[in-house]
């Protein structure tokens, strides 16, 4: 039988990816999610199909000097289910591109699958948050 994923489980799973984007932490970042992960921006004009396309544009994103300045989790659903589990929250971040600050008011959806004893994001979607003002640097 397929286990469902604890409601902390999967917080934790979810802090451990915002924390390590906050630290602008590729590898930690990368580590939660799966190789086959798929992330949909609405910054970028395709879906990223696996990991390492997402690898590939951080690596230019860091190389521009871009690095997060902050990112703040609220608003957060957890909603388990045998197998995963989908997260849901509201992000607000703050970026230096390497050209100035920039700052975002999104929300985000991850979607975990249970992996043995672990869980991993295998996918994704961030999305402006509607009648959000970006935050002030």
């Amino acid at each position: 039988m397929t286990r469902e994923p604890a409601h902390d489980e999967v917080l934790a799973a979810a802090d451990a990816i915002v924390d390590a984007f906050a630290a602008t932490d590729g590898p930690r970042y990368f580590a939660g999610f799966a190789p086959d992960a798929s992330f949909m921006f609405h910054t970028e004009p395709a879906r990223l199909d696996d990991r390492a396309a997402y690898e590939a544009l951080w690596a230019e994103w860091t190389a521009g000097g871009w690095h997060v300045l902050s990112c703040e989790s609220t608003n957060r659903l957890v909603q388990a289910y045998p197998g995963g589990a989908v997260f849901s929250h509201d992000v607000a971040t703050r970026v230096d591109t390497g050209d100035g600050e920039d700052a975002y008011r999104e929300r985000e959806t991850i979607v975990f699958r249970v992996d043995g004893d672990a869980i991993l994001a295998v996918h994704e979607h961030l999305s402006p948050l509607p009648g959000a003002e970006a935050p002030t640097a």
